[in-house]
């Protein structure tokens, strides 16, 4: 049996910033318990390999929902990374903070520690960390493009899309350094990795929060096929993200009770809203065919690859060091809003002719061709996730329920006219040659939102199903990220998100990593 201080379940991109900012002190044992494997795998840690990761079960949860009625009942796909590193470790690396709206929200549902003011030293040190690469050095042409045609369609040019309260269109700041993917694994639990005080458990699979009385205790998990357990003596801290913290406390017996006892769980406590208030962007994508080369021509041939390579290996830059979200901006999508309700992404390359569910970046389509996306900020439908069975090795349930909010309908049809408002500039007029999705015969409201039914998909950013706030009948954790109604067990990732935030949602888990270890350390007296 393993023991530790403090056990974190889950070596993603929150509980690789709190086994580094735990152990710092050297008072303190750390395990870390991670279902999957290490992150020292090349398709890994290049960037633009996260192509190959995306359909990769042995480092991906690859989860699917139910059938979206509003989306033409089609099941989503919501790839989840199951690696040191978490989903940061098969992302497209976007580093964004998002609006200010979205960090009232966060004082609105915990305290005066969660004040854009509490919060900003937890920012500028993730800054600190993930400093990323000057993109703009070594983008594709075709961003500066997008870019000049972000300004004829009257959005001002943003220096810093990382920065909180991004306005205009620019160049995504990505999360690489060194010509290498840079994930909370690599810049926070591989130099804590060389303390003494810290253990990582890689393949070790969390089954159940183990308690006496209302304490957590200890773990249960499975390890290549063996049944073991780790006990805390401090706290058990679930950082296993938006899917698998909720189906973790179910499977204890946290969560709304009629539902546990209907899968046979004995009920723990009661907390009807451990896995409700599911949230999620979804985008739609315009595609392009270009009268000039894209990234198809770099990674569509033979001798495109090689050069590629090559500059990769020998410089650690070009097309292989990038993601291909490559330039976006926050933006508005109709006069009289106070801050953007939208955000872009510009992709200089195609992939049409990809089986449904994969995203083979080394495919592309033959022919030049890009992308324009485009994700209402904050949207209002909220869906929720349940375990289906007792049995840890089911997925759980995962109903979105997108566009059920007229809202939501409402701004995604304004996001495909901006779309269209983007591609009629001069700029990209210049280069395209024709609109291949959704058709220059899509034209009307209802054409666009039955062309939205059929294309939109997610943006890979669930969040809120472990909601801090101080209602215990919607809420799940309080403003230190204590469960409500139990001891010793905390939760801390995206799953604890008052409310989806404006943009990607990476850099805010790390945001809250960081703030949870202010929180954990405060309390022990050493922060």
């Amino acid at each position: 049996m393993l023991d530790a201080d403090y056990i974190i379940v889950g070596a993603g991109t929150a509980g690789c910033v709190l086994a580094d900012r735990l152990t710092a002190c050297g008072r303190f044992t750390v395990l870390v318990l991670e279902a999957g494997p290490s992150d020292r795998h090349l398709p890994i840690q290049v960037p633009i390999g996260y192509g190959m990761s995306f359909y990769n079960p042995a480092v991906n949860w690859m989860y699917r929902t139910e059938p979206e009625p509003a989306l033409a009942n089609r099941s989503g796909y919501w790839p989840r990374g199951k690696v040191l590193g978490g989903s940061g470790s098969i992302n497209a690396m976007v580093h964004v903070q998002g609006q200010p709206d979205d960090v009232a929200d966060w004082a609105s549902a915990g305290d005066s520690g969660w004040s854009k003011e509490a919060l900003s030293g937890c920012i500028d040190r993730v800054r600190q960390r993930i400093e990323g690469n000057d993109v703009s050095r070594d983008t594709h042409p075709l961003c500066a493009t997008f870019i000049a045609a972000g300004q004829q369609a009257g959005f001002p040019v943003e220096a810093d899309l990382s920065r909180l309260g991004a306005d205009g269109v620019g160049h995504f700041r990505i999360a690489t350094r060194k010509g290498l993917r840079l994930s909370s694994a690599r810049a926070y639990l591989r130099p804590a990795m060389r303390r003494s005080n810290l253990a990582v458990e890689v393949e070790a699979h969390a089954t159940r929060v183990g308690f006496d009385g209302l304490r957590a205790r200890e773990v249960q998990f499975s390890q290549k096929g063996r049944a073991r357990l780790a006990r805390a003596r401090r706290e058990v801290i679930l950082c296993a993200g938006s899917i698998n913290s909720p189906k973790l406390l179910q499977l204890s017996g946290i969560g709304p009770g009629a539902m546990l006892k209907a899968r046979g769980i004995d009920v723990l406590c009661e907390r009807n809203g451990v896995g409700l208030n599911l949230q999620d962007h979804l985008c739609i994508d315009h595609l392009y065919r270009s009268r000039v080369p894209t990234l198809n021509q770099q990674f569509g041939s033979i001798s495109g690859k090689i050069v590629a390579g090559l500059r990769y290996l020998l410089f650690r830059n070009g097309p292989l060091a990038l993601s291909v979200n490559q330039a976006g901006g926050f933006v508005r999508s109709r006069p009289g809003l106070a801050a953007p309700n939208m955000q872009l992404y510009f992709s200089p390359l195609s992939y049409t002719r990809t089986p449904p569910g994969t995203r083979p970046l080394m495919r592309p389509d033959s022919f030049p061709g890009f992308l324009l996306s485009a994700q209402p900020c904050r949207p209002t439908s909220r869906g929720f996730l349940e375990i289906a069975s007792a049995d840890p090795a089911v997925p759980p349930r995962i109903v979105p329920n997108s566009l059920s909010t007229e809202q939501d309908v409402a701004e995604l049809i304004e996001g495909a006219r901006l779309l269209r408002q983007l591609a009629a500039t001069p700029a990209l007029r210049g280069v395209i040659d024709s609109e291949l999705m959704p058709g220059p015969s899509i034209q009307s409201d209802t054409e666009l939102l039955s062309d939205i039914r059929q294309r939109a998909s997610t943006v890979y950013h669930p969040v809120s199903t472990c909601r801090m706030g101080h209602d215990r009948n919607t809420d799940v954790v309080d403003p230190g990220l204590r469960v409500h109604g139990v001891e010793g067990l905390r939760v801390v990732d995206a799953s604890i998100f008052p409310s989806i935030p404006s943009g990607n949602t990476n850099a805010p888990t790390l945001m809250v990593a960081e703030k949870a270890a202010d929180l954990i350390l405060g309390e022990s007296g050493l922060q």
